[in-house]
């Protein structure tokens, strides 16, 4: 059993406290928590020890689960990497792409594994949707969220979009050759809304768009490929496949959608289909995975490389959107 403690115990490190209590591969040993009042309240809710120190709860462990501010997960996964410990941080990966640079190079030193919190991968509507995507050549992507003060010290690309920008590169698997991008700032230093378009070198294009001043959530992509249009909604958890496919002149379905493309294409038919989905808990699934890599030395499913990568688009769409 792997001893792990939590580093950072806000909102969403009251979630990982909980996830990780009901993952059998953990024993959750403590949190840390530069706050006294919080990490009072938050031991004595759990029933947790709370380190009085980072280095303290990092010795006391085998894996350190960062859910800290992104301003600090460069210096947390810096110091538990050269204490030889095991890490999982939370999305971004660190603040700027020189700084995952150097972040990578540390734990390749340490030979121990690295996974990075870009949970939507483990969205059961997407994990369910992604064995039939194949090549999309055009993706379109909708994050919109309502106001929330917290996450308003950074762009909303490194709020909001990133999540989707990982998602693409995780489907696409296509260095990216161009980006345009536009935004606005309404209420906050850095962009509140924001437009990416993201061209690939197998042709295919991604169109995102990102808002935390919308009047309603809203998280879809919608993934176009020769065969199908693949909808993804990762709020409700439900994706939908349309397909076209051959029409059987012989035996035809009555109640079927048809297009008629010509005497020499013949009758195409239109296929809706929405298969179910098992729900599961996407933040608990992804901690349980980072376990399983650990124990049978394979790869993480979210890699400090791929860590990296989004972070890097993200940030040259923020340098678009600055000039």
């Amino acid at each position: 059993m792997l001893k792990i403690g939590v580093l950072g115990a806000g909102h969403l490190g009251k979630i990982h406290l909980r996830c990780l209590a009901a993952i059998e591969n953990y024993h959750l040993i403590g949190f840390h928590d530069p706050d006294p009042a919080i990490a009072e309240t938050v031991a004595a809710e759990f029933g947790l020890k709370a380190f009085d120190s980072l280095h303290q709860l990092i010795e006391a462990v085998d894996v350190v689960d960062i859910v800290t501010p992104t301003v600090a997960h460069f210096g947390c996964a810096a110091e538990a990497l050269k204490m030889s410990k095991h890490v999982f941080i939370e999305k971004p990966i660190v603040t700027t792409p020189s700084e995952a640079l150097d972040l990578m190079k540390i734990a390749a030193e340490a030979g121990v594994k690295v996974q990075v919190g870009h949970v939507e991968r483990f969205n059961p509507a997407f994990m369910a949707a992604r064995q039939h995507l194949n090549q999309p050549m055009f993706i379109e992507t909708h994050r919109l969220a309502m106001f929330n003060p917290r996450g308003t010290d950074v762009p909303v690309i490194l709020d909001l979009m990133i999540h989707d920008i990982d998602i693409v590169l995780s489907v696409v698997k296509s260095p990216v050759k161009r980006i345009s991008a536009s935004g606005v700032a309404i209420v906050s230093d850095t962009p509140d809304i924001a437009n990416a378009r993201l061209e690939f070198d197998n042709g295919c294009v991604a169109n995102l768009t990102a808002s935390r001043l919308s009047l309603k959530n809203m998280r879809k992509s919608r993934f176009f490929q020769r065969d199908a249009y693949i909808s993804v909604d990762f709020l409700s958890k439900e994706f939908e496949i349309v397909r076209i496919a051959d029409s059987d002149p012989s035996n035809p379905n009555p109640l079927a959608m048809t297009l008629d493309l010509g005497s020499d294409k013949g009758v195409k038919e239109i296929q809706f289909e929405k298969p179910e989905v098992t729900p599961i808990n996407a933040i608990q699934t992804e901690l349980a995975e980072f376990a399983l890599s650990i124990i049978n030395d394979t790869p993480p499913p979210v890699t400090i490389d791929d860590g990296y990568l989004a972070l890097e688009v993200a940030h040259r769409i923020i340098n678009k959107l600055n000039r």
